[in-house]
């Protein structure tokens, strides 16, 4: 069953039902307060959106992408909503318009502004595309991909966090990323921890992760924080365990890989110590307060025994040494 467009779902919702349910109803798909502006802004927003623009039908070949992608591709026939929207459109037609505006530098060519699935099936069904054409510069372009994603509640957690991430990385401001998301500055601050804090081939491996919300990313964001959980990571992203396990169990799978590895101290690295006559050989190792020293010998143990007798004698040298350097 083909998802619902944005003027569907948004502008003209079933009249048979009280507010007060649709309202619930939309709240129970996973979109908290902080996370989205209420039906009647958005509505409001779109029916200024679209208001007075007429449908037209294009060819998709004359539709470049959007500069700035706000969903992880899935591979090839893994994705059964977009499986589903193909046959839907295959077999009664687009039913919802998709959006496009004039390319901002190729004459006679369009960039998609929202409807990019809508766009690829068309493409894959060999038909032309239902399109709406609204000039659009590039910021209200992008709040406008955003909201209606927003609207529609189905790109996860991570897919809006990394969206966040590139609009920042193209230089739009942090005011323009809040309202194409329609977050506040604590949740956009988080989305951009979360996108930053974790190993790009954890992030490409474990995809989309429809279902996982922000709480177990920001878990998974801590675990990583040290530097041997960051590389068992991305280890296991890359296991036949991790690849043969299915994908919505994944990211579970990964959390409680890196829950069970036992946290190790941080420690130098052992430096070696070889006599000048090249029979003795001392390793030596600090690991926070404690340091230690293995000797060996390709001749006989006396230098260990030697020093261990030594000790009360080198450590009075170690002193007057010490004293020396801070002029007592």
């Amino acid at each position: 069953m083909a998802r619902k467009g944005l003027l569907d779902s948004v502008i003209a919702p079933d009249e048979t039902r009280s507010e007060t349910t649709q309202r619930a109803d939309y709240a129970r798909r996973g979109a908290s307060r902080a996370m989205m502006l209420s039906l009647d802004e958005l509505a409001q927003n779109s029916n200024r959106l679209l208001e007075g623009e007429a449908i037209v039908s294009l060819d998709p070949a004359l539709i470049d992408a959007s500069p700035v992608a706000d969903r992880i591709q899935d591979e090839e026939g893994e994705d059964e909503e977009y499986q589903a929207l193909v046959e839907a459109i295959r077999a009664d037609g687009q039913a919802s318009p998709v959006l496009v505006r004039p390319h901002p530098s190729t004459p006679d060519r369009y960039m998609i502004v929202f409807g990019r699935r809508r766009l690829k099936a068309a493409k894959e069904l060999g038909l032309q595309v239902r399109a709406i054409v609204k000039p659009l510069e590039d910021v209200a372009a992008i709040i406008a991909q955003g909201q209606e994603n927003s609207a529609r509640a189905d790109l996860s957690f991570i897919e809006r966090a990394l969206f966040a991430r590139k609009l920042v990385d193209l230089g739009q401001t942090k005011e323009t990323v809040k309202s194409a998301l329609t977050v506040d500055n604590t949740l956009l601050s988080r989305m951009l921890s979360i996108a930053d804090g974790i190993p790009a081939a954890v992030l490409e491996a474990l995809g989309a992760s429809k279902g996982v919300g922000r709480d177990r990313w920001e878990e998974l964001k801590r675990l990583v924080q040290r530097p041997s959980n960051a590389e068992a990571a991305i280890r296991y992203v890359r296991s036949d365990e991790f690849f043969n396990a299915h994908p919505a169990d994944r990211f579970n799978r990964l959390l409680e890989t890196l829950a069970q590895k036992p946290a190790r101290k941080p420690s130098k690295k052992a430096s070696v110590w070889v006599s000048p006559d090249s029979v003795v050989a001392a390793t030596v190792g600090v690991k926070r307060n404690s340091v230690s020293i293995a000797l060996s010998s390709s001749d006989d143990i006396g230098f260990g025994i030697w020093l261990s007798k030594s000790l009360n004698e080198l450590y009075r040298t170690y002193e007057r040494s010490r004293n020396a350097q801070n002029g007592d």
